[in-house]
């Protein structure tokens, strides 16, 4: 064994794992010196999740989940079978969950480790306020989980400290930053400091109401004159026609280019001056980042503070029009501030977050573990 490897044969479950997750699990995987399986099952359908067919280095074995209700309801639960068949199959000397309460079977599988002495560690968001509907229920549920993890990572610094706060040990706490690249190995695009005519306003992501690019175009609408910038609108999705009919009113220079994957994205993150998130969610933010983009982000999960430290960008509070327009006056007013801060980004991901660097986390967690001398032989 070495410091950057895990000795085991590691199993890890998901709900579901999105498409992004992949470049992850394999390069997990590949520092596994027995393996990794994952069991993950499908989404529902109304989700619109692009979930993984396969993997390269890693095992992936389907669960079927069973779904009560949407995961936005307090109601919600999924089952997933075959869990426990999985886990005799594989024989995992160490365990990663989903650290989410709704999921039944995995408290039977924490148990059927546990009965092995082998050990299991928790990966989320981390642990939000729980209002509504049941909400003293579901607070004494997921303390409950967390009470039988070994240890938890989260994706986070905030979901870090939402953790401790409901009293898990700091010590068997740790934090992977949120990362769905590598780091980049070519430095970022050259690019005068004054942008030559309009700055060009960049946005990738799937075009659903909830990532607010509405809100993108009226701020534009709403800057002066001399500041009003091209806007570019990469991706497609069921609220298209609602923003393209919106932007023809308020806001015509702004350009919708459809779905763009791969190289295909890279004339535009070199063309641009500047990345917004409106929204929620929004994965391109680490790629615009590793081509030496600012950034602006709604405030959201946690992993935003991380990613937007100050000196690369700013975050907004959600659904406020009148905080984007403000900042967008002052990014574009401040050109060669925007290639300083395009500069930060880029440290930012190549130093500091990335998939290299969340897969060190994880083998030293588990590794930590391996001091109780577990490993079966």
């Amino acid at each position: 064994m070495t410091a950057d490897t895990f000795p085991g044969r590691l199993g890890l479950q998901q709900r579901v794992i999105p498409s992004y997750r992949a470049l992850f699990l394999d390069t997990l995987a590949n520092s596994c010196e027995k393996g990794l399986s994952v069991f993950a099952g499908k989404p529902l359908p109304d989700e619109g999740i692009e979930t993984v067919e396969s993997l390269r280095s890693a095992k992936l074995v389907q669960a079927k989940n069973r779904h009560l209700f949407n995961p936005g309801s307090a109601l919600f639960l999924c089952w997933q079978s075959g869990f426990l068949d999985w886990l005799e199959d594989w024989q995992p000397d160490a365990l990663i969950v989903e650290a989410n309460p709704r999921y039944p079977v995995t408290r039977g599988a924490i148990k059927w480790m546990h009965d092995r002495g082998r050990k299991v560690m928790g990966w989320g968001l981390g642990a939000p306020s729980i209002n509504g509907p049941l909400s003293r229920f579901r607070r004494w549920e997921r303390s409950g989980l967390l009470r039988s993890l070994d240890a938890v990572i989260a994706y986070s610094q905030r979901g870090a400290e939402q953790y401790k706060q409901l009293g898990f040990p700091p010590e068997r706490v740790y934090v992977a930053f949120n990362a769905v690249d590598s780091a980049p190995t070519s430095p970022p695009p050259d690019k005068p400091v004054s942008p030559a005519g309009r700055a060009k306003v960049l946005f990738i992501g799937r075009l659903q109401v909830r990532k607010r690019v509405d809100l993108l175009i009226r701020a534009c609408a709403a800057l002066p004159p001399g500041l009003q910038p091209m806007v570019v609108i990469v991706g497609d999705g069921p609220a298209r026609s609602e923003f393209e009919n919106l932007a023809a009113r308020a806001y015509p220079s702004v350009e919708f280019v459809g779905s763009k994957h791969g190289t295909e994205l890279e004339p535009y993150f070199s063309e641009a001056d500047l990345f917004v998130l409106p929204g929620t969610g929004g994965l391109a933010i680490q790629q615009a980042m590793a081509h030496g983009l600012p950034v602006i982000v709604a405030h959201g999960d946690g992993t935003q503070d991380d990613l937007v430290q100050g000196e690369n960008g700013w975050q907004v509070p959600p659904d406020d029009l009148e905080a984007l327009t403000d900042v967008l006056r002052r990014a574009l007013s401040d050109p060669e501030r925007l290639r300083r801060m395009g500069n930060a980004s880029y440290q930012i991901v190549k130093n500091e977050i990335n998939v290299e660097k969340m897969v060190e986390v994880f083998i030293r967690a588990l590794n930590d573990f391996n001091k109780a001398s577990y490993i079966s032989g």
